[in-house]
C-alpha cells in the first residue's frame, strides 16, 4: 500500500481561504504561474476549485519538486512541474495571465522578492495579476504580537529573512509595471495582495 505523500499543516489549514480569494479575481480560463509550489498541495487544491484554468507550479528546491508530482500527477489542468529560479531573468514561463506566490518572499533573500515581482511584470498579460499571500508589516509596523515573534525567529534562522512591508513590497511592484488592487485580511494575521498589470 503505497504511503500518503508529504504534507505542509499549514498549507492545508489555508488553502480554503486563498482560494476564496483567488475566486474574487482570478479569470475563468487562462495560465496560471505558481511560485514556490512546495508540496504541491495548494496546485492540487487550487486547480480543482478552478477548472477551466491550466495550473504551472515551480520550485526551485529538488525536494519540492520530487514531492509536487505525487500530489498533482492525475491533475488535468496542472502541468508538470518546473525547476524555476525567480532572481534568473530568463523565466521557463514567458507569458501568465496570473502568477500565484504563498509564503515564499519572508523565507528567501529579499532578491527574491525583487526577482519575483520583476518577473511577474515580464511575464503577466495585460490586466494580469500577481497574487502574494504571507505575512506583511504595514508601515513598517507587525500588525500582531505573533507576527512579530515570527520575524524574530526568521531572522535568526537566516538575517536574509524577514516579513516584509506592505508599502515596500508595493513600490517594487509599481517599478515593475504593477499596482495594488486590494490588501485583504486573511486569518492568523496574514494578507493576501492583489496587484495588476497595466
Amino acid at each position: 500500500m503505497n504511503s500518503a505523500p508529504p504534507s505542509a499543516p499549514h498549507t492545508e489549514r489555508n488553502k480554503q481561504p486563498i482560494a476564496d480569494a483567488l475566486a474574487d479575481f482570478l479569470p475563468e480560463s487562462g495560465l496560471v504561474l505558481e511560485i514556490a509550489s512546495g508540496t504541491g498541495q495548494h496546485a492540487a487544491w487550487f486547480a480543482a476549485r478552478f477548472p477551466g484554468i491550466t495550473w504551472q507550479p515551480t520550485d526551485i528546491d529538488p525536494d519540492a519538486l520530487r514531492i509536487i508530482p505525487l500530489w498533482t500527477a492525475d491533475i488535468s489542468n496542472i502541468r508538470p512541474a518546473l525547476n524555476m529560479d525567480v532572481t534568473d531573468a530568463d523565466w521557463p514561463v514567458t507569458e501568465a495571465d496570473a502568477v500565484v506566490c504563498c509564503n515564499m518572499i519572508h523565507i528567501a533573500p529579499w532578491a527574491a522578492a525583487e526577482g519575483l515581482i520583476a518577473g511577474a511584470g515580464r511575464v503577466l498579460t495585460s490586466g494580469g495579476l500577481l497574487f502574494l499571500y504571507g505575512p506583511f508589516k504595514r508601515d513598517g509596523q507587525h500588525t500582531a504580537p505573533s507576527n512579530d515573534a515570527f520575524d524574530r525567529s526568521l531572522r535568526q534562522r537566516n538575517p536574509a529573512w524577514g516579513i516584509r512591508d506592505l508599502e515596500e513590497i508595493t513600490q517594487l511592484a509599481a517599478s515593475a509595471g504593477l499596482s495594488l488592487r486590494e490588501a485583504r485580511d486573511m486569518p492568523a494575521n496574514n494578507l493576501t495582495l492583489v496587484f495588476q498589470k497595466g
